[in-house]
């Protein structure tokens, strides 16, 4: 099970998370040009290899492994996906 993002990084963007990924899988990190613009930070579900590194570093609780994503929550599992089948990390 992939990690997901959250509603709680919205405007935080801490990218904590992004330093401790061992596989690169969050973006857009603060170096990459859509940083700016985009309103959170997501991970791709194809690559992400569940370690919870991102998980225990996020300072707003915002990281979930996606079968544990509060119900009110689970709108963020496709907003993570479909983040990465739209092509829109620069990755």
């Amino acid at each position: 099970m992939p990690y997901v993002i959250t509603e709680a990084c919205i405007g935080v963007k801490d990218a904590a998370c992004v330093d401790v990924c061992p596989v690169d899988c969050i973006h857009p990190t603060p170096a990459e040009a859509g940083f700016a613009a985009i309103d959170q930070l997501y991970i791709d579900p194809l690559s992400c290899i569940d370690c919870g590194a991102c998980q225990v570093v996020c300072p707003v609780s915002a990281i979930f492994p996606e079968d544990e994503v509060p119900a009110h929550l689970t709108p963020y599992i496709e907003k993570n996906r479909v983040y990465y089948e739209q092509g829109s990390n620069t990755a």
